[in-house]
Parts: C-alpha cells; sequence; structure tokens
C-alpha cells in the first residue's frame, strides 16, 4: 500500500465540514428551484392584471311604423354594407294614400277651370286690362303649382314601384345563380326596372323645369303686382283653392317620409346576427323563433326585424376591482395581450371611464358560482390588433 501524506492531516472535523457544505449546497439548490416557482407563479398571475372583453357596436334593425314585412333579402351570418338594404315593409297602403291625393288634384284641376273662366269674364267687364292680367298671373301660378303636385304623386309611385322591381331583380339574379329560373326571366325584370327608371328620370327632369318655370311665374306676377294696387277679389277668388293645395303639399312632404320609411337599411357595416333578447326572453323564446323576422310577419314601430353586429370590435371593456379603483384613470396607458394564435401585444389607452360600479359579466368572475362588480372601462382597440367581438384579452398596467 502506497503512503499518502495527505491522508494523515484528515481527520473527523474534515469529514464534518465536507458533509455540511454539501447539505448547504443542496438547501441552496432548493431555495433556487422553489424561488424560481414562486417567479413563475408571480410571473403568470401579473401577466395579466384583469381579463377584458373585445366588443363592437350592436345596432337591432326595427321598423319606425307597423306594417307587413314585403322581404327581408339578406341570411343570418351575412356581411352587409352602410346602406344596404335589410328589409321592406308593405306598401300597399301608402299606394292607396297617393291615389287618394292623385284623385284629390284632379278635383282641384277641375274645380279651377270654372275659376278661371269666371275671372276671365269679370275681367272682361273691367275698363282696364289689369286685373285680368293680376288674375291671369294668379291662375297661372296655381295651375303650375298643381302640375308640380301632379308630378310628386306620379314620381313617388312609380319610385315605389322601382324599389320593388329593384328588389325583384335581385331576387331573381339569386335564383338564376341557383339555376333555379332562366336567364329570359331576369333579362325580363332588368327591362321592365330600366323602363321605369327612365321614365322617373324624365318625369324628375320635367318636375324641375316646372318648378323653375313656378319661380319665374311667381316673380313676373310680384313685378306685375308691384305697378298697380292688388285688386281685392283676385285674392279672395282662389283662396279655397289655394289652401286645399297647401293641404295635398304637406300631405305629399308626409308620404315621402312615410315611403322612405318602407325602405329599411344597414345603419353600420357589419354581420347580421341573431335578434338580441334579455334573459327573460331568451327563456321563453323557443328554439329558431326570433332568429330573424320572416316576409308575411306583421311587425310594430320599434319592433327588432334583426341585429346588425360589427364584423372587427373596436374597444375591450374591462371592470376595475375594489383593490384597483384608486390607480385607475382616463388616459393611462395599458397593454392588451391577445393569447389566441397569432399571438399579439399592443399599446392602447384608458379612454372611458364608468362612473358607478357595475356587476360584471359572467365570464370575467374568477369564480363562476360568485358574482362580482367593478367600475367599467373601455380602452380603444390599437389599429392592427386582430380581435374578435367577444374574445378575451388580458390587460397588463392597471
Amino acid at each position: 500500500m502506497r503512503f499518502n501524506p495527505h491522508m494523515i492531516r484528515r481527520g473527523p472535523n474534515s469529514y464534518r465540514f465536507g458533509a455540511w457544505r454539501q447539505h448547504v449546497f443542496s438547501i441552496l439548490v432548493w431555495l433556487c428551484a422553489i424561488a424560481g416557482v414562486v417567479g413563475l407563479f408571480y410571473h403568470r398571475s401579473e401577466r395579466f392584471e384583469v381579463l377584458g372583453l373585445a366588443q363592437g357596436q350592436v345596432r337591432q334593425v326595427a321598423a319606425s311604423c307597423d306594417g307587413q314585412l314585403k322581404s327581408v333579402p339578406v341570411q343570418l351570418f351575412e356581411r352587409v354594407s352602410y346602406g344596404q338594404i335589410l328589409a321592406v315593409l308593405d306598401d300597399e297602403l301608402l299606394q292607396a294614400q297617393l291615389a287618394t291625393v292623385a284623385a284629390e288634384i284632379q278635383r282641384l284641376m277641375a274645380q279651377l277651370i270654372p275659376t278661371q273662366e269666371l275671372m276671365l269674364a269679370e275681367a272682361a267687364n273691367q275698363e282696364t286690362d289689369w286685373i285680368a292680367d293680376k288674375r291671369r298671373f294668379a291662375v297661372d301660378v296655381e295651375s303650375i303649382r298643381l302640375r308640380i303636385l301632379e308630378l310628386k304623386t306620379l314620381l313617388e309611385t312609380d319610385r315605389i314601384m322601382l324599389e320593388d322591381l329593384a328588389v325583384e331583380v335581385k331576387i331573381t339574379k339569386d335564383l338564376l345563380e341557383k339555376r333555379a329560373v332562366a336567364a329570359y326571366e331576369l333579362q325580363k325584370a332588368e327591362a321592365i326596372y330600366n323602363v321605369l327608371a327612365k321614365k322617373i328620370e324624365e318625369n324628375e327632369r320635367v318636375l324641375a323645369q316646372a318648378e323653375q318655370q313656378l319661380k319665374e311665374t311667381q316673380r313676373r306676377r310680384s313685378e306685375f303686382a308691384q305697378r298697380l294696387p292688388q285688386h281685392p277679389s283676385v285674392g279672395s277668388a282662389l283662396e279655397l283653392i289655394r289652401k286645399e293645395i297647401n293641404v295635398q303639399e304637406k300631405l305629399i312632404d308626409e308620404l315621402v317620409i312615410q315611403r322612405k320609411a318602407l325602405i329599411i337599411k344597414s345603419p353600420i357595416d357589419g354581420v347580421v346576427i341573431e335578434i338580441q333578447c334579455n334573459a327573460n326572453q331568451v327563456a321563453l323564446r323557443r328554439s329558431g323563433e326570433s332568429v330573424l323576422r320572416m316576409p308575411g310577419e306583421v311587425v310594430l314601430a320599434g319592433e327588432p326585424i334583426l341585429t346588425v353586429a360589427e364584423a372587427e370590435p373596436r374597444e375591450v371593456i374591462t371592470y376595475a376591482r375594489q383593490g384597483q379603483l384608486g390607480r385607475v384613470r382616463e388616459k393611462m396607458t395599458v397593454e392588451l395581450i391577445k393569447s389566441s394564435q397569432p399571438a399579439q401585444v399592443a399599446r392602447s389607452q384608458v379612454c372611458y371611464i364608468g362612473p358607478v360600479i357595475e356587476q360584471m359579466p359572467v365570464r370575467l368572475w374568477r369564480n363562476p358560482n360568485f358574482p362580482e362588480w367593478g367600475r367599467p372601462m373601455l380602452i380603444r382597440i390599437p389599429p392592427g390588433m386582430k380581435l374578435v367581438p367577444g374574445e378575451l384579452v388580458g390587460i397588463r398596467g392597471l
């Protein structure tokens, strides 16, 4: 056995020191591991201080008057653009009212003829031609006003028919794409539409000329009236007809507004979704009921027909809990963290803070069995961040 001088120097203390050093090293390793785990959990808990929901505009589209749905040319989850026709109400009542106005105009025109003849006969017995000219100017003005009313009535009637034909052309195109009708049917519908559109264009030009002629005649009448005193019988002879014409003018304006209300258009760019209901209504709703209102159904004013939601959300709504109320403020910088693929992190600001504490949506509760409350906040979604309405978003920096 070879002699080793170092073995002589090592005693029991040396062995105890070595064992103690190994224990210290093991303890340090365990402490580091525990610190790492704690740090990971801490980092994970701090990664999302709060959660929010991406949301965009949701508009319920409703009728502004009672009526029966004539057509709903959109489908569930179909993308629509601003101003696109979503529904058309039946226009039979409006057409009947326009026919009544047209008949009343014809009656007034027939009543104006003997009045005109009577005034001209009286003017022939006068010693001066001024009274006859004054009456002629007055009759000319009212005649042109009646002609304008007649043209407006005809135009509104034709515009209703044109809108119906537009819907029919669209339906025929859809059927042609599905090969349910022949191409001849589409050509026929388009030809009828084009003829009526050309007629409307021509009547609009005639109406514009008549309105210009009315202004010119009124101007000449005013200039003529300033030269000599007005004869008292001129205004009184036509006063009744003049007032009745004013009534029909106001009625035409009212019917124009009603006609526009029959065509319901999309208020935003978005996607057609189910009609939004509160919790009680959803519980009572049967399967497939009130998803979209269908043609033939009667709707009341203010009753939703369908709902349009933005395809891309504009803001994230979140809630500050009790311990965060003192830290939140408007325009404070935060980070939005999207965890779904592709993951994104973007900086934004708190735009608005609600004035009162509200109950949070169930999806934001930490425990679904225990409701939570908080102060609502809106955070604008920065450009380039792609989110889906209703998606959960992490928020850091509050």
